[in-house]
């Protein structure tokens, strides 16, 4: 599970399925707290990953280090790199530069940017594979807004496989997990460089391999 760890903080990768902090709904253990038992100290929660979705997730160990590194996420000072198959053959790498705001249910949406619950939100994808009817991409976004990645995808067609929320017919493709994977985060903290990398897991990989994306362990683009 650990991925990395000095004496501030913590990178951990974290299974498809586990909530980063306590679930009202579903009584687990979130990531937290197990990563909290593991280092001996508490995790202080940075950043989140959606239930569904795998991949790094960076904890501190301490207040100092917790607030250098929410405003660095905050300041948009850290750089974030995202493995995601989805549904269709993508044409052409691009860049999907659409407002989101949150609706009351909870669901996230594109929206009018003068809209004035409107968030700018910047997405960059760049194709890695592609398979009959599915694509695998590298998506980098520059803003962090909730489902940004899920939602940007699905506004131009090709929504994330194993989704249960953008989509249809639901999970998308019928794939048994959110195909979604934070793979690299990069960032300078106090004069430290960290360029950390978690690959996906074995789940990933079989899925997106039955959607005939070929998943080469010795290809990951820098």
């Amino acid at each position: 599970m650990i991925i990395y760890q000095d004496e501030r903080l913590v990178a951990v990768a974290k299974p498809s399925g586990c909530s980063v902090i306590m679930d009202r709904i579903r009584a687990e253990e979130p990531l937290a707290d197990q990563v909290g038992r593991l280092i001996g100290t508490r995790a202080l929660v940075v950043h989140r990953l959606d239930r569904g979705a795998s991949g790094l997730v960076i904890f501190a160990k301490d207040a100092a280090t917790h607030r250098a590194l929410n405003d660095m996420f905050a300041a948009r000072a850290i750089h974030k790199s995202y493995l995601v198959a989805v549904s269709g053959r993508v044409e052409s790498d691009g860049v999907v530069d659409r407002p989101l705001r949150v609706f009351g249910s909870g669901r996230v949406g594109v929206c009018p940017a003068d809209d004035p619950r409107a968030k700018p939100s910047l997405s960059r994808y760049r194709i890695l594979g592609l398979g009959s009817d599915a694509s695998l991409l590298q998506v980098e976004p520059s803003t962090g807004r909730r489902h940004q990645i899920r939602v940007h995808l699905y506004s131009i067609g090709h929504p994330v496989l194993g989704d249960n929320r953008y989509g249809s017919p639901r999970p998308v493709g019928g794939a048994l997990r959110l195909m979604l994977h934070a793979w690299r985060l990069g960032f300078d903290l106090e004069g430290r460089g960290y360029s950390l990398c978690a690959p996906p897991g074995d789940d990933f990989v079989r899925l997106a391999e039955a959607r005939g994306l070929k998943m080469d362990p010795n290809f990951w683009p820098a």
